[in-house]
């Protein structure tokens, strides 16, 4: 290596990583030679307004080309905020509203506000959202660079997803002030050693889980837990490559083809609480201002129930604010571990909880102290703009001077609903998993929770339907509960359809059913029929790990002809109470600002 080859490497693209892979070195290591011969990039600006007009938000980029650099230079007090990146599933584009947010927040603090994004199609990087956008990968050697150019006071990576996250902790190994929850807090809640050891200090339960860097480790653990597993490698985007394991055949193709195990990457797998109820806390907490955590203020921002029973993701879950089915008792608890774990890891900003609830008994399944893809959802539900205050919290005010200090529940009901790419992915199967999906989300606000859901659906491009038929078909762990859901649909007028397994059932407690053929049985089949536009909504809940192809069929069959369809009971039952709520009122719209008059 030698500086003549280092520059020529730098012009032609090649990052610091990549240099130091090439060369068996340390990034550090390249670093630190490409500064001592002053080799760094110059920033060049893109005009927004084609030197027509002024252009007051300058966009840069960095280029090694040894030309003019055109920053333009400022004293003012700097902070830079870390955006989410390039869009993909996985990475919720909510993450972008915070950072926008942010922006908004510190230049009323009288800040200069410097966004680093890579993505064209988020308002992050719209000409009037920050004071100076640097048109950037998300990676330390660009990041790092921007921030000793500009001389920044800080830097914020809670508020674009676990991209910048990510960077937290390398940053400030390099002088970097990350402003907010301590990169410290953040390795304590995502290293699950310490994130264990810290539950138990404070005596909060979580699911029994253990640690796996090879098969036979994975096994080990699963057999000691009790199938069924979830199994995720740490530090994960989206849930990505996490799974619900029932068999050590499953866990074994997991361990193989999935993920790669190692010392440095482990696996972890935790025991899969069945037909749990989970819930989202989204918290805003100032303690971190304070030698003693006690003296400041943690209040929950929201609590949403998830239809769907824990195991669905949270970005694909559909979500109710308040809590519709949780006990005074639960909910208190939840709030109590909430602080509780606020204090401990001496939060300052934004912190989301996922919690799972299975009878009187509350786990904590993970936490994640920064800003949450529940967080845009919530702030619009009561009114208040959780991100902005959490901004201003991380740049040093309290919750007391900003006047946000007591919980808000609203009078009505919020629900959140997901929007997937389904049909867009010909004979791609649509069962949620742990690993995220969708591709957007939608609002139902309501005075009545039926009425509330039913709106969401609608919002999702998926309207329940009033009459008609019902098509079910639920493997056989649900068949006892199959009978309450078909007898609230039968008694709307709906025509209630089945195959052989599932109709026998329904017909034992005394619903009439008309009976169809399986797919190899015979025809008119349920494709037949949904083909035909004679099944309104279908109810097929999955048989399995490994689903049967005839069940993949109707699922995709109902996609493409926009049948409703809900893959778990829950979901029936909360379409069924919106279809009762809608025939018996009707619905009314209002707006968000009727919502929340301006105070």
């Amino acid at each position: 290596m030698n500086p003549d080859l280092l520059t020529k490497a730098k012009n032609l693209g090649f990052s610091d990583r990549q240099i130091a892979h090439l060369t068996g070195r340390t990034e550090d290591a390249v670093r630190a030679e490409r500064k001592k011969i002053g080799l760094v990039p110059s920033y060049r600006l893109v005009d927004t307004c084609a030197a027509e007009f002024e252009a007051y938000t300058p966009y840069y980029y960095s280029t090694y080309d040894r030309g003019d650099d055109e920053v333009r230079p400022s004293d003012r007090k700097k902070v830079m905020i870390l955006g989410g990146g390039p869009n993909r599933i996985g990475q919720g584009i909510e993450f972008d509203y915070c950072c926008v947010h942010a922006a908004f927040a510190l230049k009323e603090e009288g800040f200069e506000t410097i966004m680093v994004n890579s993505n064209p199609e988020t308002v992050s990087t719209d000409y009037d959202t920050s004071d100076k956008l640097f048109f950037e990968p998300l990676t330390l050697e660009d990041v790092l660079h921007i921030y000793e150019r500009e001389k920044c006071w800080g830097a914020i990576a809670q508020f674009g997803g676990q991209t910048p996250l990510n960077l937290a902790l390398g940053l400030q190994k390099n002088g970097v002030n990350v402003i907010g929850t301590s990169p410290q807090s953040i390795e304590m809640a995502e290293d699950r050693k310490l994130f264990a050891a810290m539950l138990d200090r404070l005596g909060i339960p979580q699911p029994r889980n253990g640690i796996a860097t090879t098969e036979q480790e994975a096994l080990a653990v699963a057999h000691k837990l009790g199938y069924p597993v979830l199994v995720r490698p740490s530090f994960v985007l989206g849930g990505r490559a996490m799974q619900i394991v029932y068999s050590d055949a499953e866990l074994q193709h997991y361990m193989r083809f999935a993920v790669e195990a190692s010392p440095e990457r482990p696996v972890l797998v935790d025991k899969f609480l069945e037909d749990a109820t989970e819930v989202d806390v989204d918290c805003i907490t100032d303690v971190g201002q304070f030698a003693d955590p006690s003296q400041g203020t943690s209040v929950v921002g929201g609590m949403l129930e998830h239809i769907e029973f824990a195991g669905v993701h949270s970005g694909d879950a559909a979500m109710v604010l308040p809590p519709h089915t949780l006990s005074r008792k639960v909910m208190d608890t939840i709030r109590e571990y909430t602080h509780a774990m606020a204090r401990e890891l001496r939060v300052s900003g934004l912190m989301n909880v996922q919690y799972a609830v299975k009878g009187d008994v509350v786990y904590v399944l993970e936490v994640n102290p920064r800003a949450s893809r529940t967080v845009p959802f919530v702030s619009k539900a009561i009114g208040v703009p959780l991100a902005k205050l959490a901004a201003k919290v991380m740049a040093g005010k309290t919750l007391k001077e900003l006047g946000f200090t007591a919980e808000i529940t609203p009078k009505y009901w919020a629900v959140k609903e997901s929007v997937f790419p389904f049909n867009r992915f010909h004979g791609q199967d649509i069962l949620l998993s742990p690993e995220m999906r969708s591709t957007g989300e939608v609002m139902g606000l309501d005075a009545d929770l039926g009425i509330a859901y039913a709106k969401s659906q609608m919002a999702a491009g998926s309207p329940l339907p009033l009459a008609g038929s019902v098509f079910l078909s639920v493997s056989n762990a649900h068949k006892s509960s199959v009978v309450e859901v078909a007898r609230s649909f039968g008694d709307l007028g709906f025509e209630l359809i089945a195959t052989e397994g599932t109709a026998a059932v329904l017909e034992g407690a005394g619903l009439k059913v008309r009976r169809i053929p399986k797919l190899q049985e015979g025809r008119p089949n349920a494709v037949d029929l949904l083909k035909n536009g004679e099944i309104q909504l279908v109810i097929n809940t999955p048989s399995g790990a490994n689903p049967r192809a005839d069940e993949v069929k109707i699922r995709t069959t109902a996609v493409y002809t926009g049948t409703p369809i809900m893959t778990t009971l829950s979901g029936a039952r909360a379409a069924a109470l919106g279809i009762a709520a809608l025939k018996k009122h009707g619905y009314q719209v209002k707006t968000l600002q009727e919502y929340h008059p301006l105070k």
